[in-house]
């Protein structure tokens, strides 16, 4: 069903979705959606760095060696 629309159903789509909710509506939506994305990606980066530094604690971690045997 949605395999043909193409780029004259998506403008319509488009003028449909302008006509209903306005040019102020839909900007402040899409502001939403830029915090929502940069929070996410924000999220994912602090996630990956804290993995990160677990993996690097978890090779570091060595018995130690008694300095009065050596």
């Amino acid at each position: 069903m949605l395999n043909n629309i193409g780029l004259p159903g998506l403008l319509l789509i488009a003028v449909v979705v302008l006509v209903l909710f306005g040019r102020g509506k839909i900007s402040s939506l899409m502001g939403e959606v830029g915090k929502g994305i940069t929070a996410f990606k924000k999220g994912v980066d602090d996630s990956k760095a804290e993995l990160e530094d677990s993996v690097a604690d978890a090779k570091d971690v060595t018995p130690a060696a008694d300095k009065d045997n050596a």
